[in-house]
């Protein structure tokens, strides 16, 4: 048979090639999609201004809010509290000389008490002398060493009171109340078993105590306090 009889089968197409009617071979790769492009950023707007930190009131005692807002005026420390301070510690050291003295003549000291029992009319029968005797001893050696106590107990009162501390003021007014009253005793001829040096030193005790209390509690000394309270207050005491 010849090439035109029968008609002739039609070949597919390959890529790149059109059919007879034009139209894309089934091979044929599909048309290029449009470019994408990345979404636009959502617009920014200013943020808002960082919130300010929370205020809280000051703490009670620190600041100007215990004082008014003002700091007190700067105080050295004054004559009348060296010299009230002063007087104290000469208290201390005449009542470390009485405590001597007293120990070392613990026996005259117990015969002039017993002697002047016998002068005052008072009944010291002569067979209970030595019951008396120690009696009176025991007595003075209590006395004795209370009083000691109460000087060790005062030396720590003052170093307190020079360090600015008002409650350890307060306690030496306390303690110098008690001296006083008793050396009132002594003024007034109130003390029976103390010898003659005794009785002076505790007169001559009696005088510096007061003069103490009246230095301690002045007007200078009353602001110097109040200043070292201030510097403990907000903390720049050392």
């Amino acid at each position: 048979m010849t090439s035109g009889q029968g008609g002739s089968e039609q070949e597919p197409t390959g890529p790149g090639q059109q059919g007879q009617d034009g139209a894309p071979g089934w091979n044929q790769p599909a048309p290029p999609q449009p470019p994408s492009y990345p979404a636009a950023p959502p617009p920014s707007y200013p943020s808002a201004p960082p919130a300010a930190p929370p205020s809280y009131p000051a703490a009670p005692g620190y600041g100007g809010g215990q004082w008014g807002g003002t700091a007190p005026r700067p105080v050295d420390r004054p004559v009348t509290v060296r010299a009230g301070i002063g007087a104290f510690m000469a208290n201390l050291i005449l009542g470390v000389i009485g405590a001597i003295v007293t120990f070392t003549q613990l026996d005259d000291l117990i015969a002039q008490a017993l002697a002047t029992a016998r002068a005052q009319g008072q009944n010291v029968p002569s067979g209970a002398d030595a019951l008396t005797h120690d009696t009176v001893r025991a007595v003075i050696l209590v006395g004795s060493i209370v009083g000691l106590v109460i000087l060790g107990l005062e030396a720590m009162f003052v170093w307190f009171a020079w360090n600015g501390r008002n409650w350890a003021r307060i306690v030496l007014w306390v303690i110098g109340g008690f001296g006083i009253i008793s050396g009132l005793f002594s003024v007034l001829g109130g003390g029976t078993t103390s010898s003659g040096f005794l009785e002076t030193l505790s007169i001559i005790q009696f005088l510096i105590v007061l003069a103490g209390v009246v230095l301690l509690a002045l007007a200078p000394s009353n602001e110097w306090y109040r200043y070292r309270r201030w510097l403990r207050d907000t903390g720049q005491a050392h």
